[in-house]
């Protein structure tokens, strides 16, 4: 694949439409079995619906929004939208009405498609802000009376005819340089900006991924499709980057029933945040408490004998390589087979994955690549080679982009990938990209094999009041780690000491008030102080690891979880320290008027 010389994104899949035709693209669930859709079909549907897009007055450079889960529909929706010579907005299916209105009013999007009676009934009063001519529901629905826009089902749009030439003319014309989509950020400091991805910066990212592919072995791919697509982490990774290497998408049905999914999808690439990774670490230690004796010592064996091959290689005995050799047979095989036996690795982005979450997979045989990027390179900077995983650093910068370290420690990127800039937002734009280099707000620095390591966030350095510095996410990054705690948020700025506000385990939670006769409620347990004591023996365990500047004086225990619902989680599972600092800074307050 020479993806320097193809002009855009539905140039690239109509390409590989022809040549794989009647081979399977994706595959969805419905009914309790998977079903699947053709190259041929999916082209098919695409060409129909960028007509009807045509036909609707969809003009080059219009945005359309598309609002949905992850789909056939999406992918096919996504590339009719760019065929048509318009521009994606894809938004979160978890978006409020007013995140809805800030994106079609901000976007100026002249048409929506969206799936689902539950997103439809957020998104249609925002768009009576917006200037939209037209909806096109991807499920059946009744149609809601007296809107000022036109209101047209799926397959009524596929129906629409327009001029095929016209397509046709407008396919040829889009270049590189054009933008695809306008992803939005999710806003972990505020409000989001409008990102803008040309076909080439995308195409020029899976071409890096590719390089990395070809590592671990192409042939028979399956991707399992699992964040959300309007994330640009998915939508490159998880949408590109398979159609480009002829690649299987299936689209998993829920997080609830992503393991079920995995097992029967066999996926051999699967792309997620931290936050998956640390459930399944949850999860198996979960169940490995209620497995016998025997079993629960040869998991732990394969585990300490795992990771000290992968940290003190040349300390490995003999007895220790044959132990180890057994537990591959014993332990890690059935680990592998959880997820579906044909994996060849799994890829954490999208936030920074704790050394021991990764440690712990690698140890057990599960390939597990930390890569580091951002929307506004498309979004992978930077990524493990499977031959040689350094799991502490992000790896090496992708091939195609240039990547150098600041005065100030701040990495910046340039090359192809990076974005066309902020929509309708100069000023950001003139600010973040100087020069043609990507200011990327992260700090890190290069080991001497040209792996990145990323050591803190520019703009979430907590600033103590004695002058040190502290990174959050390296202090939340142990606490989350400990089971007895689902999630924490640390604070100190311009403090003279950390404080934290912790989210205890639902399990542990539950697990403790039946020992000790106590409400199950999480909400309950917060204002209990023999579980407040239990607690803080986990605090004190985790300072122990940490410096004197990083320790935490006083927490506080919360009763209701950060969810994207009550917007202190992003949709790709970041915390949103903004939010949480409104909805909890008087507990905040407290902790420190307590000395």
């Amino acid at each position: 694949m020479d993806y320097d010389r193809i002009p855009s994104l539905p140039r690239l899949f109509f390409d590989q439409a022809q040549a794989l035709g009647d081979k399977p693209l994706t595959y969805q669930r419905r009914d309790g079995s998977w079903h699947s859709l053709s190259w041929r079909e999916i082209s098919g549907q695409v060409r129909a619906l960028a007509r009807g897009l045509v036909a609707l007055g969809i003009q080059p450079g219009d945005r359309v929004a598309l609002v949905a889960e992850n789909r056939p529909e999406w992918l096919v929706a996504d590339l009719a939208i760019m065929s048509a010579g318009a521009i994606t907005v894809p938004a979160f299916t978890t978006n409020t009405t007013e995140d809805h209105r800030h994106i079609l009013t901000h976007s100026g999007a002249r048409g929506m498609i969206s799936a689902g009676e539950t997103i439809a009934k957020r998104l249609l009063p925002a768009a009576l802000h917006a200037d939209i001519q037209f909806h096109i529901a991807i499920d059946p629905a009744e149609k809601p009376a007296q809107l000022p826009f036109r209101q047209i089902g799926w397959q009524e749009a596929l129906a629409l005819s327009s001029d095929d030439a016209e397509l046709d003319r407008r396919l040829a014309a889009l270049t590189r340089r054009d933008t695809s989509c306008i992803i939005y950020t999710s806003g972990t400091g505020g409000v989001p900006k409008g990102v803008m991805l040309s076909h080439g910066s995308i195409m020029a990212n899976i071409k890096g991924a590719y390089r990395l592919l070809l590592d671990v072995g192409l042939g028979h791919d399956r991707f399992l499709s699992f964040l959300p697509l309007s994330h640009s982490y998915e939508h490159t990774a998880g949408q590109f980057l398979p159609i480009s290497i002829g690649a299987e998408i299936w689209y998993a049905e829920s997080v609830e029933k992503l393991v079920d999914n995995m097992a029967e999808a066999r996926p051999t690439i699967m792309t997620a945040v931290p936050r998956l990774y640390e459930a399944m670490h949850a999860k198996i230690l979960r169940g490995l408490e209620k497995a016998p004796k025997a079993r629960q010592k040869l998991f732990w064996l394969a585990y300490r004998l795992g990771r000290k091959k992968y940290e003190k290689p040349a300390e490995m005995t003999l007895a220790d390589n044959f132990l180890n050799l057994v537990c591959e047979v014993l332990v890690r095989r059935k680990v592998r087979k959880r997820f579906g036996g044909h994996l060849k690795a799994f890829v954490s982005g999208g936030a920074a994955l704790n050394y021991e979450i990764g440690v712990f997979f690698l140890a057990l045989g599960v390939r597990l690549l930390q890569g580091y990027g951002q929307t506004e390179a498309s979004p992978v900077i930077s990524a493990n080679m499977p031959s040689r995983i350094k799991i502490e650093t992000v790896g090496p910068i992708f091939d195609g982009l240039e990547a150098k370290i600041a005065e100030d420690g701040e990495i910046l990127v340039r090359g192809e990938a990076v974005m066309n800039g902020y929509w309708r937002d100069p000023e950001s734009t003139a600010k973040t990209v100087v020069g043609g280099w990507l200011h990327t707000g992260d700090i890190g620095e290069f080991d001497a094999d040209g792996y990145l390591k990323i050591t803190d966030r520019k703009k979430d350095i907590i600033v103590l009041s004695g002058g040190d510095n502290v990174s959050p996410a390296r202090v939340e990054g142990f606490l989350a780690l400990q089971p007895e705690i689902a999630q924490a948020m640390v604070h100190g700025d311009k403090h003279p000491h950390l404080v934290a506000l912790v989210v205890p385990d639902a399990d542990f939670a539950r697990d403790w008030a039946a020992a000790n006769k106590a409400s199950g409620e999480i909400a309950d347990l917060a204002d209990n102080a023999a579980f407040h004591k239990a607690m803080a023996a986990v605090i004190d365990r985790v300072n122990t690891s940490l410096s004197p500047i990083e320790k935490i004086r006083r927490f506080a225990l919360l009763g209701e979880g950060f969810t994207i619902e009550n917007a202190m989680l992003t949709p790709s599972l970041k915390i949103r320290r903004h939010k949480i600092r409104e909805r909890w800074g008087h507990v905040i307050g407290r902790l420190y008027d307590r000395g």
